[in-house]
């Protein structure tokens, strides 16, 4: 199948079978997003929902992290992964908020690569969810996912990013991204991938060069 013809497909297939397709990272402003998409990097969604409540009780804007202390905000998140480098770029991520956008979350993703603890995933998670923009975050889910079905041969994440941004219309990105991610932590999984549960082996690349018959 031409690579076009499989996002035609796998559109189509998501489109009908997951509609509803969003962040399980719980939040109410686009700075609480910002925070739990920060936590999340290697760490669990269910794991980081499970403090930030606490958190955004605590820090309902910028100002009121810049002005935390290291202590108080690793003694929030000191159960989830990396909690030194973490609490580092929470405080220095609102510090800069203030400094340089005001105290508003920016929209460009070139912007929020910046922010201390943003990189280009956790950019384009933000300005896709909150601003709608026409970006795709690659994650290990849906870099795993897109290599199986064969929608891209990079071996980068930049690569992965290319091939997605390109095959997905742009006012798909946002929802396509999700799309994979939640097939990649739900069914698509990395060890023991749930294929007898999967209605795109029939055309997924990797499970057909696994089941071809001579």
């Amino acid at each position: 199948m031409e690579r076009k013809d499989l996002f035609n497909e796998v559109t189509k297939w998501f489109s009908a079978n997951m509609q509803i397709a969003e962040t399980e990272l719980h939040y109410d402003t686009p700075f609480h997003l910002l925070i739990a998409v920060i936590l999340s990097a290697q760490c669990t969604d269910k794991r980081v929902n499970m403090h930030t409540p606490e958190i955004f009780m605590r820090f309902p804007q910028p100002q009121d992290l810049a002005e935390a202390s290291f202590e108080e905000v690793f003694q929030l998140i000191k159960s989830i992964s990396f909690p030194n480098n973490k609490a580092k770029h929470l405080i220095g991520m609102a510090s800069k908020l203030i400094s340089d956008f005001g105290g508003e979350v920016p929209s460009e993703p070139e912007q929020l690569e910046t922010l201390p603890g943003v990189g280009r995933k956790t950019a384009n998670v933000i300005a896709s969810v909150i601003y709608d923009k026409p970006v795709i975050a690659v994650d290990t889910h849906v870099f795993r996912v897109s290599r199986r079905l064969g929608l891209s041969d990079g071996t980068t994440v930049e690569a992965v990013e290319k091939d997605l941004t390109a095959g997905f219309a742009p006012e798909l990105r946002p929802k396509a991204h999700h799309w994979l991610i939640l097939h990649g932590r739900y069914v698509c999984t990395a060890r023991k991938p749930k294929c007898g549960q999967c209605g795109l082996q029939d055309i997924c690349r990797e499970y057909l060069s696994e089941n071809v018959t001579i």
